[in-house]
């Protein structure tokens, strides 16, 4: 016998199959769609020239191309023109860093005025325009002979040594949906007649200021730190608590290049230091001898970021908060 169907049940079958034809192409569009208005609150990149040629220490002509990973040339040191803003850089949608990727192997700030991204046109225009005032912001920090925030060094006969001597330098960068990060491999690193290998890991989250910063050597060597250039004679901001895993050190007032106000501290796991110590350039965090991985966090705040903190008391609020939130997870997000 065969089966009828009626009118209703032909247009029933007819929109069922349009639907079918059209649900892949719909899903698509939805899932574009999702991902154009997703916004994007971190970034990292490493920028390096090619097509030019190196004369002695300098880079000449070529222009800049983003690179996920690199080997530092030998040929490398400080204002060699080669790498776009001297080293690699990350941002968050509140603030961004940098490192030097020669023997300085120091940390400096950019400070930002606005909370879009900004690194892949800063200094695109020009070498050192990023030390000018920009619509975005500026380099709001002088480094000097310092470890400027958060980088590493090694403290050895009340001096800080950084990375002149390194057999071979790697550097990469990779961003996620919630996080960038930057990776360094430093092979060699010769202090004191004595070398190691040291990795560093720098990550930063969205809608955050703080960069989480893990090291790790191969050898274990005393006096392996970290630290604050000091600025201005400001005094330096201490905290931590007998019964409590975590502390910090900062610094804030007018140390800005503007000059205005930066707030600028590093929480450290209390088990991992060997000392405090006064360097000359330096608020110094030495860590204990190790092979095991270190972690700490370090953090600028700039008066002129969006919505951001304009006095010690709401800058040491904030790290109140850090400090609560670290003693009770144990890390932050």
């Amino acid at each position: 016998m065969k089966k009828i169907i009626g009118l209703t049940g032909m247009l029933f079958l007819l929109n069922l199959s349009a639907c079918k034809k059209n649900s892949e192409p719909a899903a698509k569009i939805e899932e574009q769609t999702q991902k154009e208005s997703i916004v994007v609150k971190t970034y990292a990149e490493i920028s390096i020239k090619e097509g030019g040629h190196w004369e002695g220490r300098e880079y000449l002509d070529g222009s800049f191309k983003n690179v996920d990973s690199i080997k530092v040339p030998s040929e490398h040191t400080d204002h060699s023109w080669y790498i776009r803003y001297e080293g690699p850089g990350w941002e968050s949608n509140k603030i961004g860093y940098r490192l030097y990727l020669d023997w300085r192997n120091a940390i400096d700030i950019f400070g930002k005025k606005t909370d879009t991204m900004v690194l892949s046109k800063v200094g695109l225009d020009g070498f050192d325009s990023y030390h000018e005032m920009q619509n975005w912001g500026s380099d709001i920090l002088k480094v000097g002979k310092g470890l400027g925030i958060g980088s590493i060094g090694r403290y050895v006969n009340k001096q800080v040594l950084h990375f002149n001597e390194v057999d071979s330098t790697f550097a990469k960068t990779e961003n996620l949906d919630n996080e960038s990060v930057v990776k360094v491999n430093y092979f060699g690193w010769k202090t004191n007649n004595q070398k190691t290998n040291l990795t560093s890991l720098l990550s930063i989250a969205s809608d955050e200021r703080y960069t989480k910063h893990t090291i790790q050597s191969s050898e274990m060597l005393e006096g392996i730190c970290t630290g604050i250039v000091k600025l201005n004679d400001l005094p330096l901001l201490q905290k931590e608590s007998d019964n409590k895993k975590w502390g910090y050190i900062a610094t804030y007032g007018k140390q800005s290049l503007v000059p205005d106000n930066l707030g600028m501290a590093i929480f450290y796991k209390k088990e991992t230091i060997s000392e405090m110590v006064e360097g000359e350039h330096d608020h110094l965090i030495v860590f204990k001898p190790t092979t095991t991985a270190i972690t700490f966090y370090f953090l600028g705040a700039w008066e002129q970021e969006v919505n951001g903190i304009k006095s010690q008391e709401e800058f040491l609020s904030y790290l109140n908060q850090k400090l609560d939130e670290l003693n009770q997870s144990d890390k932050l997000k």
